[in-house]
């Protein structure tokens, strides 16, 4: 996608073909920084602490983080240590466990010397299988888009996100915002409602940047209005994205995100959910079974950002000494989902459906 008129992805390999260059996304909106990973460390602290975010592109991180590894050390017990260190710094992203099992199946069986050559052509193939899904995703919620518009000749198209589930939480294209990307390219009269999802502002920081980089109209709004501008009739449509989707289409998504759904539901708003095969876990057949991460106390407590003067600075919006609780995921029923759009089309979200959709899934 265009940042500043050059078309980017969100992580690539270095010119020496090992260090692997990521955009730092906790940097973002205010300064555009990308940061060089050349080592197992490197990726678990960029997934850990977030310099990297969103299923998909935990996913390539990780891939590329066993990379890394095995061209450090190419033993056995490093890449078990490896697998084991990368699954365990964030616990809630399906895609995270799902590349780092992909990459242990495919170096296992291999001789140590062949394993580092190996990694990364598995991780680049990782990589671009993401932006090849995304983009189909753009392509299956692109027709929803035009039905939905054509139901309103000559009036603008209101579609609401919540926090990003853009390009930057992928490879490229993103899930939530490939339709929306390709509508406007189309030229397609749209405008996007960004939520700013506290606590930790990533609609407002990233999703908001994404748009005013690809030149998308749309607004910023605190979470809590979501439901009025839906009981106004000023949503026409939800797109959001998914961290883990259960076999039953019990959605786990950025916390808030059940809101919308509930508000969504009683006004009669169709709600969508972008879910990229990956991210759908038929090991699990409840959202009741999803571990949901609970992040720092700080992320609620403290607010970061620029001020007038251009100082970055993290300011305390809450008393010293209240508690502060940070689930960073909230699930949403089957029944509150209106489809899944996925990279072979639109699903119902049902046992049924998803089966049908992906046999070969049900066999692994």
């Amino acid at each position: 996608m265009r940042v500043r008129g050059q078309d980017y992805r969100s992580l690539w390999l270095d010119e020496d073909g090992l260090g692997v260059v990521i955009i730092d996304q906790t940097a973002l909106p205010h300064s555009f920084e990308t940061r060089r990973l050349t080592s197992l460390d490197d990726a678990v602290t960029a997934i850990a602490d977030m310099w990297v975010r969103g299923a998909p592109l935990i996913g390539a991180a990780a891939a590329y983080g066993v990379a890394l590894a095995m061209q450090a050390d190419d033993s056995d017990a490093a890449l078990h240590e490896a697998c084991e260190r990368l699954v365990a710094a964030r616990p809630t992203a399906v895609n995270l466990a799902w590349a780092v099992e992909e990459m242990h199946r495919l170096l296992s069986p291999l001789i140590p010397i062949e394993r580092a050559p190996a990694a990364y052509a598995a991780a680049a193939a990782l990589a671009d299988e993401d932006v090849a899904i995304n983009a189909a995703i753009g392509d299956h919620g692109l027709e929803l888009i035009r039905a939905i518009a054509a139901t309103k000749p000559g009036q603008t198209l209101n579609i609401m996100t919540h926090c990003n589930a853009g390009w930057l939480a992928t490879v490229d294209w993103g899930t939530a915002t490939a339709p929306i990307y390709k509508a406007h390219e189309e030229g397609i009269a749209l405008h996007v409602w960004v939520s700013e999802t506290r606590p930790r502002n990533q609609g407002a920081s990233l999703t908001a940047w994404e748009m005013n980089e690809h030149g998308v109209p749309h607004t910023l709004i605190v979470d809590n209005s979501a439901g009025h501008l839906m009981q106004l009739g000023q949503v026409d449509l939800i797109i959001v994205g998914t961290d883990r989707t259960t076999a039953c289409g019990d959605v786990c998504n950025k916390i808030g995100t059940y809101l919308k759904a509930l508000a969504a539901h009683d006004n009669g708003v169709p709600f969508y959910v972008a879910a990229p095969s990956p991210s759908i876990d038929f090991t699990m057949q409840s959202g009741r079974e999803i571990p949901i991460e609970t992040r720092s106390a700080r992320e609620v407590t403290h607010m970061a950002g620029r001020t007038d003067a251009g100082a970055m600075e993290s300011v305390r919006i809450s008393p010293e000494g209240t508690a502060a609780l940070n689930y960073g995921f909230d699930v949403t029923p089957a029944r509150l989902v209106s489809g899944l759009i996925t990279e072979r089309g639109v699903v119902a979200a049902t046992a049924e459906a998803l089966a049908a959709a992906f046999p070969e899934r049900l066999a692994l």
